[in-house]
């Protein structure tokens, strides 16, 4: 495997940095298998990989997963396999000690929510984590964008109500998007890092 920085694979692929809430995950991580849902180009993928992660890949979008599949093979890394999955038509199950979906549920059907997270919570090993970042539509920061879907306050810490949850909040972000002034676009976001196993009576 070539000896590579996730910061090196940003620069030199042009990709984004890796989620931020994904580096602050790492540390509560033991195990070292992940699945990423939803991984477009592979900014997580990638650096879950270059911190000795065994990671499965997942997305629909086949000029997305061809580039982080160019980076694979061009790096030579191993421990990385990646697969076309659309997530508005997936059932699956597993046994990761990660399992994240990091901006990516808003451009999903509402009525594919509830069974993708509990196909998250049921992949995921007993100790194991779950991370999620996702857009929200809330009366001060309302979302104008086309997404299908956008959580409600409390709504995804409502799903994870059974498990140890360590983080969450739903603060104001930014997209990647800008508006026509050219700013990039403020929306608040449901952020959760939740452990499996301490379950609630």
């Amino acid at each position: 495997m070539t000896q590579q920085t996730e910061q090196d694979f940003s620069k030199q692929y042009e990709l984004t940095a890796p989620h931020s809430e994904v580096v602050a995950a790492l540390p509560f991580v033991s195990g070292r298998r992940a699945l990423d849902v939803g991984c477009g180009s592979g900014r997580n993928t990638l650096y879950l990989n270059s911190k000795g992660f065994e990671v499965t890949a997942w997305d629909k979008n086949l000029t997305s997963l061809a580039r982080l599949n160019h980076i694979i093979e061009t790096e030579q890394l191993n421990g990385i396999h990646t697969a076309e999955k659309d997530l508005n038509s997936l059932r699956f199950n597993g046994a990761y000690d990660l399992v994240l979906s990091t901006v990516v549920m808003m451009f999903l059907q509402p009525e594919t929510i509830p069974q993708l997270i509990a196909d998250m919570q049921a992949s995921t090993v007993r100790d194991g984590y779950n991370l999620i970042v996702a857009a929200m539509d809330t009366s001060d920061y309302p979302c104008t964008l086309d997404f299908p879907f956008t959580f409600k306050s409390g709504e995804l810490s409502n799903y994870y109500r059974k498990w140890h949850i360590v983080k969450y909040n739903e603060n104001v972000g930014q997209l990647h998007r800008t508006d026509e002034n050219g700013q990039r676009i403020s929306l608040r976001f449901a952020t959760l890092l939740a452990q499996k196993g301490s379950v609630k009576a």
